[in-house]
């Protein structure tokens, strides 16, 4: 006789700030019955895995953490990566979530049974069976590798700046790097000076921003430390701050010519040569693309050793890259190294191929190229799953962990909502989602996420956005602090209520209520 998986109530897969940050709310609400399954050795997600140089948030540190867990420790007002992941590690650590991770556990498939009410989710360690799904795989957990003709026949190293490899010495080596997206910013300043010559393939420029980036003094550390109220202000101040672009992205785009002028002047700052200076300015309005910030990018691109190469690539040879320009002449670029700052799968996220219904059908292939949730949150057709990080719930402005605490508590709120009134199994009413989601396309008109003419990464092939939110986040915290029923499809299984797990569950609701 085969022996029964364990079960579990929640399966979360992941543990970045969406896992961890599900996890400490089980744990706050009494629920220990929870597993977390992460592919790595370790809890971080994207903050573990993007360690290359220069790795940093470009979102203020006081604002991109939990809310239930401040750090008075920031070493800077823009945490790098080491710190941030060591935060999230000592959040994981403190609040005993550490107890429910399995590592090394690679979700290839996660199955909806309907008949024994559960998910059944096969890993790299072996199969788990639980009543509720919750992913927090996230949007930038798998790296985007471009189709370029010949890549894999180049001779020398190429790698992702994701997956970056400190093993492979640039001192002195001819390197390529292809795009200028949020990470290249940050990377292309610190390899440089090591490095013989750079080529930066670069297919649109982005708009560029200085970055008031400092250390925090000893002074604030003491206050934030002895007077945690302080810290609290400063968050808010910072999200109340971020929150006022909005006017400019979503509510009149006209008023970015004023982040266009600084953004223009960034670049007259440090690159004097007017031919340098052209490709380098952005054609598209300011927002279309997510704007970055940097204080070095531009000095590094300006220095001798640096070729930025606005000319589309053909093909990739052993020893080289090949453009080709306007008038159809081809150039080749002898390098040895290739760095790829090609994104990662945001429309079209590796985690949705493996989450089925029960029919065996994906979540990819119930969405094709028309990606949508409820509430950014739960998927008609996906029973008793959550999606953290989900569809529309991305962001231009501020700090995703806002978003995802704002998740979280939608989805506890639900929990909660079952529990009490003895239910077992939800699903997302189709017209409930159809509505919520022709109010976001709504919403997302006129905004210079569509309308700014620029081809983002927020798109998808069908030149829509479904990754942004399109207005305030306070908006979406609204929306999802309470658990709206009416639009959801609730259902009892008796057999379940049966179960001694059942009753061990409800021998906790005085406790909790989850």
């Amino acid at each position: 006789m085969t022996e029964a998986p364990p079960h579990f109530r929640v399966a979360i897969i992941g543990s970045g700030f969406a896992g961890i940050g599900m996890a400490v709310r089980l744990k706050q609400a009494g629920l220990d019955d929870f597993v977390v399954l992460e592919r790595a050795g370790d809890v971080g997600g994207t903050w573990r895995d993007n360690d290359y140089p220069g790795a940093a948030c470009d979102v203020p540190s006081h604002l991109y953490s939990f809310s239930f867990a401040p750090n008075p420790h920031w070493s800077r007002t823009f945490s790098p990566q080491p710190e941030i992941w060591e935060y999230m590690k000592r959040v994981a650590g403190e609040h005993g979530v550490y107890e429910h991770v399995r590592h090394d556990s690679d979700v290839t498939s996660a199955r909806w049974e309907p008949d024994d009410n559960r998910w059944r989710i096969t890993t790299g360690s072996g199969t788990v069976t639980a009543q509720f799904l919750v992913s927090g795989a996230g949007p930038l957990a798998d790296p985007s590798y471009p189709d370029i003709k010949g890549l894999d026949t180049f001779g020398g190293k190429v790698f992702h700046s994701a997956n970056w490899d400190h093993g492979h010495d640039l001192r002195g080596r001819r390197v390529a790097v292809i795009g200028t997206g949020a990470s290249a910013i940050q990377f292309v300043p610190k390899i440089q000076p090591k490095v013989g010559t750079l080529s930066l393939f670069q297919r649109t420029a982005p708009w560029v921003m200085f970055r008031h980036d400092r250390d925090i003094t000893r002074a604030e550390s003491w206050l934030y430390r002895n007077l945690p109220i302080t810290q609290q202000i400063a968050r808010k101040s910072i999200y109340w701050g971020r929150e006022s672009y909005i006017l400019g992205f979503a509510k009149n785009p006209r008023l970015l010519s004023v982040v266009e002028r600084l953004g223009r002047a960034n670049i007259g700052r440090s690159v004097k040569d007017p031919a340098l200076r052209a490709k380098l300015t952005p054609d598209f309005r300011a927002g279309c693309k997510r704007i970055l910030m940097s204080n070095d990018y531009y000095p590094a691109l300006a220095e001798p050793n640096v070729d930025v190469v606005t000319d589309g690539i053909v093909e990739v040879r052993p020893h080289a890259v090949v453009t080709r320009d306007a008038s159809g002449r081809e150039t080749e670029h002898e390098v040895d190294t290739i760095i790829l700052g090609t994104g990662f799968h945001v429309t079209d996220p590796p985690i949705a191929q493996r989450i089925l219904d029960a029919r065996g059908r994906s979540l990819s292939e119930h969405w094709g190229t028309g990606v949508q949730a409820f509430r950014g949150t739960t998927v008609a057709g996906f029973p008793n799953a959550f999606v953290l990080a989900g569809p529309n719930t991305g962001l231009g402005h501020t700090s995703q962990v806002f978003m995802i605490e704002a998740q979280i508590r939608y989805t506890m709120e639900a929990l909660k909502y079952l529990c009490r009134n003895g239910l077992d199994r939800l699903d997302a009413r189709p017209k409930a989602q159809r509505s919520y989601n022709d109010m976001v396309a709504k919403a997302m008109e006129g905004t210079v996420w569509v309308s700014g003419g620029c081809d983002s990464w927020y798109l998808n092939e069908e030149g829509r956005n479904t990754t942004l939110w399109p207005t305030f986040t306070w908006n979406f915290a609204l929306r999802t602090r309470w658990f709206d029923p009416h639009n959801y499809d609730l259902r009892v299984d008796r057999a379940r209520t049966r179960g001694a797990r059942r009753s061990t569950v409800a021998a906790r609701r005085p406790r909790s209520g989850v």
